[in-house]
């Protein structure tokens, strides 16, 4: 199962978002991580994306630790984030019975 991390905000916050970037906890080892990769966009500012990977058997635990984390940039002026899951083609036609 996969999880994507996505974050937006503009350069004046980037102090207080690395900081607490920084202050994160490591993931659990049955969560993979991929990223975060980073990017810059005129008007838009700072982008971020990260890809959390990890077993359906752990997804109610890992989505629970990824929301705490993500939970923890509230309050930083102009951030956005959105984690959302996302699944592997024969996945997505089992869950409208074709698979």
């Amino acid at each position: 199962m996969v999880i994507i991390g996505m974050m937006s905000y503009p350069p004046e916050s980037v102090k207080e978002q690395v900081k607490r970037f920084k202050e994160q906890p490591p993931l659990p080892t049955y969560i993979t991580t991929r990223g975060p990769y980073i990017s810059s966009e005129l008007g838009v500012g700072i982008k971020t994306i990260a890809v959390y990977e990890f077993d359906e058997s752990k997804s109610s635990e890992a989505r629970g630790i990824l929301g705490a984390r993500y939970a923890k940039y509230f309050g930083i002026p102009g951030l956005t984030y959105s984690l959302n899951e996302w699944l592997e083609a024969k996945e997505a036609l089992k869950t409208i019975g074709m698979g």
